[in-house]
């Protein structure tokens, strides 16, 4: 399905529910869910998330990363590094 054939079968739907409020409370309640996925910056399609790993790889391998120390705890690790 197009994006033209998708947005048409979207406002068709809508259509059918204009007449009930409680239906359109719903969608009004799921589409806030939606926008505040889309604005969401740990979402990521696979692509985005192992290009994010390799270049964590990169910085590891070129001594850019932060090793926790022996002994240390995770708090006093975050602490160190925040």
């Amino acid at each position: 399905m197009t994006a033209v054939e998708l947005n048409a079968q979207i406002w068709r739907d809508m259509a059918e529910i204009a007449d009930s409020e409680p239906l359109m409370k719903q969608l009004a309640q799921y589409l806030k869910k939606l926008v505040a996925k889309k604005n969401d910056p740990t979402l990521m399609t696979d692509e985005e998330f192992f290009k994010r790993v390799d270049e964590a790889r990169e910085e590891i391998r070129q001594g850019k990363g932060i090793k926790m120390l022996p002994n240390e705890s995770l708090d006093e690790f975050l602490k160190r590094i925040g």
